[in-house]
């Protein structure tokens, strides 16, 4: 292993030597995950998972000694449905447990209840009861180049409904993302899935601070965008530099970077933009520096995977789900920043009392803005059981900063 990293090291070096920059950050993006893909059945999974955790553990020293923080681990399996056909749902959750079990300091990713729109509903069922009592990931696609999976919409949002019901503060829906238009190799959870090419891996990024260091020196429109996607090619051209002796090492196909500036925490996308609009996130000009960070993001000399764009989760920032309280942006303003970047609806705080029918239009109308412009989309709900308008969320997820429940846009207030 030391003669791996100690090759990427020199590697890394050797390109950033060869860079001649003229802008410079000083915050460094952390790396939020690399994502492992493997192809698991009854009888190998255990090997599988130990090589995909020989593999992370390669990647995160390598990464880090680069001077890159972060970079847990995650696995993603094939869709699920392909290896517990035919079980029993009891044996289909004992099965699912066991893989976690495997694998209890990575994050787990058991990819897609329903790949079309005419796969067996049966799978949706069975995720309920997944969901409900293993903490693993899973997804369920609402459109594709074919387009609209209208069945597969209402089957997510009997998924949504029922884990609301199902599981402690409705937590459960955290783990479950109905995404559309999103390609294979995805590092980001819960939308990562893959069509059965195992030994494969992804990176996603993390780099709000990076943007908020940017913004904050820049306003201009050009200037912000000229310096975000040079410092942006700058760290994603050293990371896939890593990325690629990683493969030649070791054997696993990379499948790309994700560097979507994912916020978590105080490390906030939020506080990013608003150094650039000089107000609060949702203010006029906030679709246009949506627009910035996604073109600077699309505009990385390096293999491009996943959302590539900008996203904007109500409850894992902290400033995000501050402004969400102050009502300084709604479920509109987010379909309209889709419409110019890349990520969709991300957790979004719902009343417990939300129905069905209810959810399924927040569904179709996300897959509808994929499907229309062709970008990757995802839709993470999270009705809140018991709380109504105006009422503050209890979820107990650590990742989530609990804020208060709004009205559906056309609500009667």
């Amino acid at each position: 292993m030391r003669k791996i990293v100690c090759a990427l090291c020199c590697a890394l070096l050797a390109c950033a030597a060869g860079l001649h920059r003229s802008y410079s950050a000083e915050v460094r993006p952390r790396i939020r995950a690399v994502t492992a893909f493997i192809e698991v059945d009854s009888g190998n999974y255990a090997m599988r998972i130990q090589e995909a955790q020989k593999f992370l553990a390669t990647a995160k020293e390598a990464l880090n000694k680069a001077g890159f923080d972060g970079a847990g681990g995650r696995i993603t399996t094939q869709p699920f449905p392909q290896y517990t056909k035919n079980m029993k749902a009891e044996d289909a959750v004992a099965f699912i447990r066991k893989l976690r079990e495997a694998a209890p300091k990575e994050g787990f990713n058991i990819a897609s209840a329903m790949l079309h729109d005419n796969d067996e509903p049966a799978a949706a069922s069975l995720l309920v009861e997944i969901l409900s009592k293993v903490n693993v990931t899973a997804n369920l696609i609402t459109a594709d180049e074919q387009g609209i999976h209208w069945n597969a919409i209402r089957q997510a949002a009997k998924v949504i409904k029922q884990l609301s019901e199902r599981s402690p503060h409705g937590d459960a829906n955290f783990n479950f993302g109905a995404i559309a238009m999103m390609k294979p190799y995805g590092p980001y959870y819960p939308g990562s899935y893959h069509l059965g090419k195992g030994h494969a891996f992804a990176i996603a990024m993390e780099g709000a601070e990076v943007v908020g260091d940017v913004f904050r020196q820049y306003r201009d429109p050009s200037e912000a965008e000229t310096h975000l996607s040079a410092v942006l090619n700058n760290y994603t051209k050293q990371v896939e530099t890593i990325a690629t002796q990683l493969a030649k090492t070791t054997g696993w196909i990379y499948e790309g970077i994700d560097a979507t500036p994912a916020p978590l925490g105080d490390r906030s996308i939020a506080t990013a933009m608003e150094y650039f609009l000089g107000g609060p996130f949702g203010s006029v000009g906030t679709e246009t520096a949506s627009g910035i960070i996604t073109r600077a993001v699309q505009s990385t000399a390096v293999k491009r995977t996943g959302y590539s764009g900008l996203m904007i989760p109500i409850m894992e920032d902290n400033v995000l789900a501050k402004r969400w309280s102050e009502g300084t942006f709604t479920l509109d303003s987010i379909l309209a920043y889709s419409a110019v970047c890349a990520a969709g609806v991300d957790t979004l705080p719902l009343p417990g009392n939300v129905s069905e029918e209810q959810i399924a239009k927040i569904l179709g109308d996300v897959a509808w803005l994929a499907y229309r412009w062709n970008k990757p989309l995802a839709a993470r709900l999270l009705p809140a059981p018991g709380k109504r308008v105006g009422d503050q969320t209890e979820f107990t997820n650590p990742s989530l900063t609990n804020t208060i429940i709004q009205p559906l846009p056309g609500t009667r207030r």
